[in-house]
């Protein structure tokens, strides 16, 4: 028996059996090897497939969904108006959702390549550690930027209270603007066309004071790129709008100093017509012949203006007309045909009545001035034309030459300049 072991454990510790153990064991492992790799070429295949049946999958959604947003047309989707104007119409609207619908697929699909790529590298120990480095490059940008939406939570949270308390407010004094606007609220001192600027100018005031306060909450407040595109921007701003910031300001000054209302009758320098359009840069007249004039604010600060229908309205806007009668005419006369004149004119006011002025005494003649009182400033053309058609017919029926006598030196045995048919001497 001790023969028996002892042949065993010479033939187990032989160079023979142990090279043969050595190769049998090489074997096994290169078995297992084998196994490992079709294992691997399994399982990329397996996930290959799993993320073909995905980007399958999202398409035939993505599809699904397509034909739900064209059908939407008919039933629920309907255009998108701001003042009339079309923003969005059905067609546009329905192009837009597609549009939308196809992002979101791609974004999907490009989501589901940057977790199964850095998957697809790790199955092979040869690729393990560019997959570990491909997986960081989503991995990193994802968590920076998750820890970054986390650190900000507190500053975002303050940003909303404060853009909501100036919103309520600016609600506020909207509602308490159109009030006063139209007259149910009244503040002494204060004009209803006042209201609206107002509301403006304090609306502006309020957001220009949020975007401070908000500014220091910003992310990347405090970086000198930030700053510096700020200084920039300021800079342009700055240099290129100096003529839009004055016009804007005497826009302001024009408001509150009300030399005129819209509707009402100007001369602006040389520029006569009526007051369509008040704006923050430019004000815009329409003339008498329908011609439209834009004339900038800092134009109208700079020159004076006069305001026929604020006169018309308050004291009654005083028309006059000149004429001259030579000597040989009575004034008490000729006075009292021009008072006539202008009481037979449509749109002169009987209160306070008409009165005429003797403005000269020249060598031939003198001067006569008719000036009567009109409420309505818009026909003021027409008034002066109706008042001179008056004066001349009633010069005519009373026998009165509108002429100096220094013409009567030229006529030579000449007709009376007086029409026929109101001559009564020159009918016979």
């Amino acid at each position: 028996m001790k023969r028996v072991i002892f042949l065993s454990a010479s033939l187990l510790s032989s160079p023979f059996f142990l090279q043969a153990e050595d190769g049998l064991a090489k074997k096994i492992q290169a078995l297992s090897l084998e196994d490992s790799e079709i294992k691997r070429v399994f399982y990329f295949l397996a996930i290959l497939l799993i993320q073909s049946a995905l980007i399958g999958l999202t398409s035939f959604v993505y599809r699904k969904v397509r034909v739900k947003i064209a059908s939407l047309k008919e039933t629920r989707l309907k255009s998108i108006s701001f003042h009339g104007y079309d923003l969005l119409d059905t067609d546009k609207q329905v192009k837009l959702l597609i549009f939308l619908a196809n992002m979101i697929r791609w974004l999907l699909i490009v989501l589901q390549l940057l977790f199964t790529v850095p998957i697809l590298f790790s199955i092979f120990p040869e690729t393990k550690n560019f997959a570990t480095q491909l997986f960081s490059y989503v991995w990193k940008p994802l968590k920076f930027i998750g820890k970054g939406i986390v650190d900000y939570l507190p500053n975002l949270f303050t940003i909303i209270v404060i853009v909501l308390v100036i919103r309520y407010v600016v609600r506020i004094l909207k509602y308490m603007a159109d009030q006063v606007a139209e007259g149910k609220l009244k503040i002494s001192g204060f004009y209803p066309d006042w209201a609206s600027p107002t509301y403006h100018i304090v609306r502006f005031l309020l957001y220009a004071f949020m975007v401070a306060m908000i500014y220091p909450y910003l992310p990347g407040a405090d970086s000198g790129v930030f700053q510096g595109v700020s200084v920039f921007v300021g800079l342009i701003v700055s240099l290129g709008s100096s003529t839009v910031i004055g016009n804007i300001i005497a826009g302001f000054v024009i408001t509150y100093m009300r030399p005129f209302k819209l509707g009402d009758r100007i001369k602006l320098n040389d520029t006569v017509g009526n007051v369509i359009e008040k704006t923050t840069l430019v004000t815009r007249i329409r003339t008498p012949k329908n011609e439209m004039v834009t004339i900038p604010n800092s134009f109208i600060m700079s020159s004076h203006t006069t305001n026929y229908s604020e006169s018309a309205r308050d004291l009654g806007l005083i028309i006059h007309a000149e004429v001259t009668i030579g000597y040989d005419t009575p004034w008490r006369k000729v006075h009292q045909l021009l008072i006539d004149a202008a009481k037979a004119t449509p749109g002169v006011s009987s209160e306070p009545e008409p009165f005429v002025l003797e403005t000269s005494l020249s060598d031939f003649y003198p001067v006569y001035q008719i000036n009567a009182y009109i409420k309505d400033a818009d026909k003021l053309n027409q008034l002066y034309s109706d008042l001179f058609q008056n004066i001349q017919d009633k010069f005519a029926a009373a026998d009165v030459e509108i002429l100096s006598p220094h013409y009567t030196a030229f006529r030579n045995g000449n007709a009376s300049a007086i029409p026929k048919e109101e001559n009564p001497v020159a009918t016979k």
